[in-house]
């Protein structure tokens, strides 16, 4: 049997950042698009153009910018979204729209309150509108797990004539178990007149822990094309995890007769650029991106390895790109190297002011630190995710105090305001410990009135001069933003990282979930 190409269909910026917080400002998902271009993946969704401006933008950003994937703008069966979604890809090499309805009786029925009949004319409708925009045109049955079967054939039938040349089938909640799950693709591909056109799609969620397992049940059975996320991310238990599908693929090429071009030494480096931009840290346990996942602990899988690396060891930690990635510059280097190690991570700020002051940065962290890792220069530019036009609050300085038998204090100067506006705030709070201090200083200028959902610190590497990233996460009014800061000082980084916030929470538009 001949192999034939699976195409890795990554929605990371757009079912990924569905997850709580999970968000992503333009210049982030430019970032991560880069990373995936790089890494090879086929298709980049990357974000639903009519949810806001912002997602439109970011969008067509994307588009203009990436060459070497094809970029997909998500619309549902409406001719607002469709245009919206055409007018985004715009500027793409390779452009797609993926239209999709809900097609189970109790969507159509509780959440679309149309018939079947008008369900099948949106669909077509769609199609054929897409068709004005590209010839790369994807449809997806909303819930199909939970559809009539012969339902589904009579809505893929009907898109296919329009011009659909993707399937996707999606198991929208979760529901599904490989058996299952492979059948009902093997099915459809049999019943459906003109299935041999197109190339047939699976979009697993993780509600029950199968979405990989339900993936790889249809590829199996005739799927050509998996979608998935970087780290599995996604809304709820999130969506099938690329790495996986991919490792599985490469690593059993005895049971598939298809093969991805992803390139796997990128899957850890975008592993850690996802985590780093979301606040999603990955599980230590996680398979082929967490940190334990080549280690060995028991004497008797060491003795193995250290013998004959295949007894417990059926990747190379190296293939998937768990290399150690030292930056080789000191607090000697010049602009120049730092700019060229900048590029060759991916990694583009918006400005040559951002430029300076990551630069600035990395001098002051090699003043601190004896090794800097590309893990290290990664958490530099992300303290650069709010541009200065819109950094309403600023951190000038600090000093903090902590003493046994004492409350801890914080001091802070605190700039507020833009431009010939901005006034300098110093104020001073206690708490029940110096981050509690900290950000209780910062809410005595801010009153932001907004509840603290998640507080998270992680070594960004290893040693005790490692920096401490900092992730916080507040939620206002029905809106969830992530902040982040990097300091080799955690209390600093608290800092940085809950003023990160606030930023985003003053200048970020709100966003709208494509399935409300």
């Amino acid at each position: 049997m001949s192999e034939q190409h699976l195409t890795i269909f990554d929605t990371t910026l757009r079912d990924g950042e569905q997850s709580p917080g999970a968000a992503m400002t333009r210049e982030e998902k430019l970032r991560i698009a880069r990373q995936l271009e790089r890494m090879r993946v086929d298709v980049i969704e990357a974000g639903f153009p009519s949810a806001s401006n912002g997602d439109f933008e970011a969008v067509r950003a994307i588009a203009e910018t990436i060459k070497e994937s094809t970029v997909c703008g998500l619309a549902r069966a409406n001719e607002t979204d469709v245009r919206r979604a055409g007018e985004a890809i715009k500027p793409a090499k390779s452009g797609r729209i993926h239209t999709f309805i809900a097609t189970s009786p109790i969507h159509m029925e509780k959440k679309l309150r149309m018939s079947p009949d008008q369900v099948v004319d949106a669909a077509v409708a769609a199609v054929k509108l897409a068709g004005e925009y590209t010839a790369d045109i994807e449809f997806s049955a909303e819930d199909a797990v939970r559809s009539d079967f012969d339902f589904l054939v009579r809505v893929f039938d009907a898109v296919i004539k329009a011009g659909a040349t993707t399937i996707n089938v999606p198991d929208t909640v979760g529901y599904s178990i490989p058996e299952l799950w492979g059948e009902r693709m093997r099915k459809l591909i049999e019943s459906v007149p003109g299935a041999d056109r197109v190339v047939w799609s699976t979009h697993c969620h993780n509600d029950l822990g199968l979405a990989v397992a339900n993936s790889l049940s249809a590829v199996l059975a005739g799927a050509r094309q998996v979608e998935c996320t970087i780290n599995g991310l996604g809304e709820r238990a999130g969506n099938a995890s690329l790495e996986e599908v991919v490792m599985a693929v490469r690593t059993r090429g005895d049971l598939f007769s298809c093969a991805t071009r992803i390139d796997t030494t990128q899957i850890v480096p975008a592993s850690k650029l996802v985590s780093q931009i979301t606040g999603y840290p990955v599980q230590p346990n996680k398979a082929i991106v967490g940190a334990n996942a080549f280690a060995h602990e028991s004497g008797i899988h060491q003795d193995g390895v250290l013998k004959h690396r295949e007894t417990y060891e059926i990747m190379r930690a190296e293939d998937v790109g768990w290399t150690t990635n030292r930056l080789t510059l000191g607090k000697l280097s010049g602009r120049s190297a730092f700019k060229s190690r900048l590029k060759e991570l991916g990694i583009e700020l918006h400005s040559e002011e951002a430029l300076n002051a990551a630069f600035g940065r990395f001098k002051d962290l090699a003043d601190k630190k004896r090794e800097i890792f590309d893990e290290d220069i990664y958490a530099l530019a992300g303290d650069d995710t709010i541009a200065p036009d819109h950094e309403h609050y600023r951190l000038v300085s600090s000093m903090f105090h902590s003493e046994t038998g004492e409350a801890p204090v914080a001091k802070l100067t605190l700039a507020v305001g833009s431009g010939a506006a901005r006034v300098e705030h110093q104020v001073e709070a206690d708490g029940g410990g110096p981050v509690d201090a900290t950000f209780k200083a910062i809410e005595k200028v801010a009153a932001s009135g907004s509840d603290l959902l998640l507080y998270s610190v992680n070594a960004i590497t290893t040693g005790t001069d490692a920096q401490g990233e900092v992730t916080v996460r507040l939620s206002k009014n029905g809106r969830i933003v992530n902040g982040q800061g990097a300091d080799t000082d955690i209390i600093v980084a608290s800092a940085k990282a809950y003023i990160n916030a606030l930023n985003k929470l003053e200048a970020g538009p709100e966003r709208v979930n494509p399935q409300v």
